[in-house]
């Protein structure tokens, strides 16, 4: 995950439908909470098919997501594990957005 990216790190994200947000730890055991993300902050989910993600370790694997005040990127492990990802997070956004 990076926003201004200047090295690319390891997070943890927890998917929470009922606080309606991403929360994204340092680690597996979630004990150090790095940030959070709302779903209703979510402006955009799609693939870095511009390749803008500065020394992405995995470009292809790469999704960003634009909030009203940060873009983040993302590196999926595995092609499947993007495609849930985007789905997930597109999905909870707009549920967020709509009426």
């Amino acid at each position: 995950v990076g926003g201004r990216i200047k090295t690319w790190r390891k997070r943890w994200f927890c998917f929470d439908r009922h606080a309606r947000r991403l929360a994204y730890y340092a680690d597996k055991e979630e004990t150090k909470l790095k940030g959070v993300i709302y779903f209703q902050a979510i402006e955009e989910v799609y693939y870095d098919h511009l390749r803008g993600a500065f020394k992405s370790p995995s470009p292809r694997l790469t999704v960003l997501r634009q909030t009203y005040e940060r873009l983040f990127y993302m590196v999926a492990p595995s092609p499947e594990a993007m495609r849930i990802w985007m789905d997930v997070i597109v999905t909870a956004a707009d549920e967020n957005h709509a009426p």
